[in-house]
């Protein structure tokens, strides 16, 4: 009965190391999971901010220190400096907690396949992505918006790529 019950604490302990250095690698910290989109378990329902028009589900929330931090998750991706647009993303996501919340994440998270970047929501940062909205929205009211790269695979991957009369 005693080796069994060895066995079983070697198991857990085993176990827990294992457990704990997943952990690590994913980069980001220890801290309650508020919600998450990822598949399995989703978001209730999508954060909206009537007033902006603006509405999305960042890959998880998390809280630390009382506060509620969006993080996006691109497994694909494996830059040593984040995208722009990911970058762009990650503050909508900060501005609809703020806007939902009442209270504005100190920061947001996104995690590449091997690296996570911290973004720091400032109000410069806020009027940025506020900035990007208009633009995307007035490019929407455009009777000519022309496709903005030159990549095949993301061309491929768009909603519109079917009916998009520049699609590669």
């Amino acid at each position: 009965m005693i080796s069994l019950a060895l066995a079983l604490l070697t198991l857990a302990v085993v176990l827990l190391v294992w457990a704990l250095r997943i952990r690590q690698r994913t980069g980001l910290p220890w801290a309650p999971v508020r919600s998450q989109d990822t598949r399995g378990r989703e978001l209730e329902k999508p954060l909206v901010a009537r007033r902006l028009g603006l509405t999305g589900k960042p890959d998880y929330v998390i809280e630390r220190r009382g506060a509620l931090i969006p993080v996006e998750v691109k497994p694909g991706r494996q830059s040593p400096v984040p995208y722009e647009s990911d970058l762009m993303q990650l503050a909508a996501y900060c501005v609809l907690i703020e806007e939902t919340e009442d209270t504005p994440p100190p920061y947001g998270l996104l995690r590449y396949a091997e690296r996570t970047f911290q973004l720091d929501y400032t109000p410069q940062v806020r009027a940025e992505v506020l900035d990007l909205i208009d633009e995307m929205r007035a490019a929407l009211d455009q009777a000519d918006c022309q496709r903005s790269h030159d990549e095949a695979r993301r061309c491929q991957s768009c909603g519109f790529f079917e009916v998009c009369e520049d699609a590669l």
